[in-house]
């Protein structure tokens, strides 16, 4: 006769091996207090960004409202509008009288918008050439790994600097673009550029690991052709890397946008962004250093979130998570 311990026993291991990976992965992250922590900071930060105009409207501020006639003569709020209040929750920008926490949320729609993007082009580069390199190896894979070293090689940093302006103005005679709408697709354009390299490297040596697995070359075996064996047995397997890397690169697409427009490479004001903001807080540092520190952990905030998220999605994405 069946005990009731051993009827538990029979349904635990039904739930276990009736569980997908996604459900196992899940599973795992949501055991991760500081990643699910992340995670909703991140898509409350991304919808603040992308509801911008709603939110402003409802707090009743604007970013392009000017409040001179509350600065002093070398431009600081003085009074009532040099403390934080309803009316302007995080300040006013010494300089312009502007709204601190509406020129956030509006700058941060530039800052996510490049680094979405940016993200989004050198992956889906990255992706492409490492499946191809990964997969017919040989003399393909050794031309395009070849031509990978040589743009690693470049010094992006500088090349970006070198070229920010003489491309801008190339980017405006062709009609493309024009003022910081220009300066934005240089940016997206030479970020991918330089950025694809290590998408593809990373791609390739997934590829090359899961090429030589006993599914694939079952596949091989039942005379699959080379376009079903890489999308139906290569590309599902390969997500899990891809989120990871996607959830630590915007991060760091964040923070460079931010360098170069602080830099005066990016976009140009009027327009706002989290490295203009940062920019221009370090004038009045010592006289409203309010500035400053919110600029600045806004930026901290929200890399630290994404990073935060990449961490807790490695952990459960890994199999081997669970033994450490």
């Amino acid at each position: 006769m069946t005990t009731p311990v051993a009827l538990q026993s029979t349904a635990e291991i039904r739930d276990i091996k009736g569980r997908s990976p996604r459900e196992i992965a899940w599973s795992r992250f949501k055991r991760n207090k500081v990643g699910v922590g992340a995670a909703i900071l991140s898509l409350i930060l991304v919808s603040l960004s992308i509801f911008a105009p709603v939110v402003t409207a409802i707090l009743g501020i604007n970013p392009d409202t000017l409040n001179l006639d509350v600065l002093n003569s070398s431009g600081i709020p003085e009074g009532d509008a040099a403390r934080f209040s309803r009316e302007h929750p995080l300040g006013l920008i010494p300089g312009t009288g502007r709204d601190l926490l509406a020129q956030l949320l509006y700058g941060s729609r530039i800052s996510f918008l490049i680094a979405f993007l940016a993200t989004f082009t050198a992956l889906t580069i990255g992706f492409f050439v490492g499946i191809v390199g990964g997969y017919f190896r040989g003399r393909v894979d050794g031309y395009l790994g070849r031509f990978t070293d040589f743009l690693l090689a470049f010094p992006a940093f500088f090349m970006i600097v070198a070229l920010s302006e003489p491309m801008v103005d190339r980017i405006e005679k062709l009609g493309v673009a024009e003022g910081n709408g220009a300066r934005i697709l240089f940016l997206i354009l030479f970020l991918s550029f330089f950025g694809w390299p290590g998408f593809s490297r990373l791609i390739r040596s997934q590829v090359m690991s899961i090429r030589e697995r006993e599914f694939v070359t079952a596949a091989q075996a039942m005379g699959a052709s080379r376009w079903r064996i890489i999308s139906k047995e290569l590309i599902p397997n390969l997500w899990a890397p891809v989120i990871v890397v996607v959830s630590l690169s915007l991060p760091g697409y964040l923070a460079t946008e931010a360098v170069y427009s602080f830099l005066g490479l990016g976009v140009q004001p009027p327009a706002s962004t989290w490295g203009i903001l940062l920019s221009n807080s370090t004038r009045f540092v010592t006289v409203m250093p309010s500035f400053f520190l919110i600029t600045a952990a806004s930026l901290v905030i929200v890399v630290l979130a994404f990073n935060l998220v990449g961490d807790a999605l490695r952990d459960a994405l890994d199999p081997r998570s669970d033994r450490n």
